[in-house]
């Protein structure tokens, strides 16, 4: 998949830098990304990334470098939740919200999905402002859904349908 600035597409097991130094080592990202801190690369393994069908690298088309992931889970019924992550490195660029309204098209598209979620901190306003772009809206405040960073967390998910996002692309 292509977009202006970026390709998004499996992930391989060269992109353990990358995966190290944009994901799993940056706190930044951890913050709001929900992934396990590694403090070395050898403690990244991408091996299961790799035969993951759901998740891709966020790339950028003229280097190649993976600067994020994004991935679909929970598929069930014609509907899914993703999650997506960038290194900070790489934040206030639009290049989450790129990724988001290409990965969408797929799921609509390519994928046959219905309904698409996803979630974020509260505290995640960047987050809410990429998914409110690419045409989602509210729908329910989860409180206390998981522990993470050692304290209970709320989770704030917002949706789009397929008919939704159809209306919106023709706007």
């Amino acid at each position: 998949m292509e977009t202006e600035r970026l390709i998004l597409d499996r992930i391989r097991e060269t992109d353990r830098q990358d995966y190290f130094e944009n994901i799993s080592h940056d706190k930044k990202v951890l913050e709001t990304f929900i992934c396990r801190y590694a403090e070395t690369p050898e403690e990244v393994d991408v091996s299961s990334y790799v035969t993951n069908e759901s998740m891709f690298a966020v790339r950028l088309k003229e280097s190649g470098k993976l600067i994020g992931i994004i991935l679909s889970f929970d598929e069930k019924d014609g509907a899914c939740e993703i999650g997506y992550g960038i290194g900070s490195a790489y934040w206030n660029r639009g290049y989450v919200t790129e990724a988001v309204r290409r990965f969408l098209e797929y799921l609509f598209e390519e994928r046959g999905m219905q309904s698409v979620c996803a979630s974020f901190f509260p505290e995640n306003e960047a987050s809410r402002r990429v998914m409110e772009k690419c045409g989602m809206h509210f729908d329910r405040l989860s409180e206390k859904e998981l522990e993470y960073l050692g304290r209970p967390r709320d989770l704030i998910y917002w949706s789009v349908s397929r008919e939704e996002w159809e209306t919106a692309k023709k706007a």
